[in-house]
């Protein structure tokens, strides 16, 4: 452990802050983990715990995290570059350095974005960076629940479902569990899409045994996080326009610099995505 992570580790309180009211700094959460594993500060002793397990498990995992906040940037500029003028970004994490709603308006600064996420320590963050920008604001509600999303007054104050939107799934439909069909719950989600609306997925992936430790430490902790063959990945995909190159690792999608597959870590290997237009 360097030196940095045990100064942060001493506390269970980020930057020696309260957490917001309502939020048990005991359990973990997908949203802190995550900004731990990019060197954010808005986690606490739990997700850390957790954090470094998956470290333990693969080393490289800290280091290649940014791979998410790569494609986000790549995918939002090309999705702009499409003529979306709209996004719903569920599962957004805590706010960060770039943005949806600041990689969209950079270029098209009448774009309109909505982040969803069920942990509320995301709203309390959300609220404040996004406080003058009224193009864009933040809810917390459950993936799980369509209506509370779909028909939530604030998303509908921004979003006309009546023109193409862009739906975001960075990192989400893998705390679907099985159980919970995320299948269906994606259907649910376009159906409510007009044609020319996109889908921007990204999931983990079943590459063998590093995968499935990952994976239990995952269920033990918070109860989710499949890592899912590709051809059950690829069936999300079905009846969409899936475009170039396809499903592939985060770092092959329309990467800024040639990248060869054959260097990528077992960590690069862990995740696929893809955007897809409904026709």
């Amino acid at each position: 452990m360097s030196e940095n992570d045990e100064i942060r580790a001493a506390s269970t309180e980020p930057a020696g802050e309260r957490p917001p009211p309502g939020i048990d700094v005991n359990v973990p959460s997908v949203a802190r983990i995550y900004d731990y594993l990019i060197g954010g500060k808005d986690n606490y002793a739990a997700d850390r715990e957790v954090a470094r397990k998956l470290i333990a498990v693969a080393p490289d995992l800290e280091h290649d995290a940014g791979s998410h906040r790569a494609i986000l940037h790549r995918g939002v500029r090309f999705l702009v570059e499409q003529g979306i003028r709209q996004f719903v970004d569920i599962g957004s994490g805590l706010p960060t350095a770039q943005n949806t709603h600041q990689v969209a308006q950079a270029l098209a600064p009448e774009t309109h974005v909505v982040y969803v996420d069920n942990d509320p320590i995301v709203l309390a963050h959300g609220r404040a960076l996004l406080a003058e920008n009224d193009r864009t604001t933040v809810i917390t509600a459950d993936l799980r629940e369509p209506a509370s999303i779909l028909k939530n007054p604030d998303v509908l104050r921004l979003i006309d479902f009546d023109r193409p939107v862009a739906l975001m799934l960075l990192g989400v439909i893998h705390h679907i569990n099985d159980d919970e069909d995320p299948g269906g719950l994606l259907r649910t989600y376009l159906e409510a899409l007009p044609s020319g609306s996109w889908l921007f997925l990204t999931h983990f992936l079943h590459i063998g045994p590093e995968s499935e430790q990952l994976e239990r430490v995952m269920q033990g902790s918070h109860k989710s996080g499949r890592f899912r063959e590709r051809a059950e990945i690829a069936a999300y995909l079905d009846g969409l326009e899936t475009v170039e190159p396809g499903l592939v690792y985060l770092d092959l999608w329309r990467p800024e610099q040639p990248i060869d597959e054959a260097t990528l870590s077992v960590s690069q290997r862990l995740v696929l995505g893809a955007i897809a237009r409904k026709p």
